[in-house]
C-alpha cells in the first residue's frame, strides 16, 4: 500500500529534497522578474500600507454586466461586459495629507513611449487633479531594459504643449531629462514615495 502525506499526496522515494543554504536558493533581487507593472505597483502600495506610510489603491473599473455564466452552483463567471464609461486614471490615495492620483503605463519599445496609451481624458484628469492641489503623475515602465521613470504630470503637460510636430511618442532621451529613474528594490518594489518626497519638499 502506497504512503501518503497528510496533505493526501503519495510518497515518492526518488523525490530528492533539496539542501538547506544549497545553490538552489531563490535570489530576492530576481523574484519579481516577470511581474507586470501593474503586479509591481500593486504589492508595493500594500507594502505602504502594511508599514502605515500611505493609503493608495488601484481604482475600481466601473462595468456592465450583461451576461453571467454559472458551471456550478457555488460560482459564477461573467462572459460578457462592458465598461459603462472611460476610466480616469489607475491609482489614487493619500500620502502625508496630500492627494495623489496616478497613472501606470508600460511599453516593449526601446527609444520612445506611444502617446497612444495615453487618452484625452485622463490627461484632462490629471489636469484637474493638479488645478485642485493634488499631486499628479505617470509611472513608465519600459519592459525591454526593466527601467520605470516617473514622470511628473507637468512635465508630461509640457511635452504635449511643446509637440508641435505632433508626434506620436514621447522620445526616450526626453522621458530621461524630465523624468526621474526609479532604482528597483525588492521591498518595495517600486518605492515611487521616495520620488514624490522630493517634489512635496520642493511646493
Amino acid at each position: 500500500m502506497p504512503l501518503k502525506y497528510p496533505n493526501g499526496k503519495k510518497y515518492n522515494p526518488k523525490r530528492t529534497l533539496s539542501k538547506p543554504n544549497s545553490v538552489n536558493k531563490k535570489d530576492e533581487r530576481y523574484s519579481n522578474r516577470g511581474m507586470t507593472l501593474e503586479e509591481d505597483i500593486n504589492e508595493t502600495n500594500e507594502y505602504y500600507r502594511a508599514h502605515g506610510i500611505a493609503v493608495i489603491h488601484k481604482k475600481p473599473v466601473p462595468l456592465q454586466i450583461v451576461n453571467v455564466h454559472y458551471p456550478k452552483r457555488s460560482a459564477a463567471v461573467v462572459t460578457e461586459a462592458y465598461f459603462k464609461k472611460p476610466s480616469t486614471t489607475d491609482y489614487n490615495g493619500v500620502y502625508k495629507g496630500k492627494y495623489i492620483d496616478f497613472e501606470a503605463k508600460e511599453t516593449k519599445n526601446k527609444t520612445s513611449f506611444p502617446l497612444k496609451n495615453f487618452h484625452d481624458h485622463q490627461i484632462t484628469h490629471m489636469r484637474q487633479v493638479t488645478e485642485q492641489g493634488g499631486l499628479a503623475f505617470a509611472l513608465l515602465r519600459f519592459t525591454v531594459t526593466d527601467e520605470v521613470y516617473f514622470l511628473h504630470a507637468e512635465a508630461l503637460f509640457a511635452f504635449l504643449e511643446d509637440n508641435a510636430d505632433k508626434r506620436k511618442s514621447i522620445p526616450k532621451k526626453d522621458i530621461e531629462e524630465r523624468g526621474i529613474l526609479i532604482p528597483l528594490g525588492f521591498h518595495p518594489r517600486i518605492d515611487y514615495l521616495k520620488i514624490l518626497d522630493k517634489i512635496i519638499t520642493d511646493i
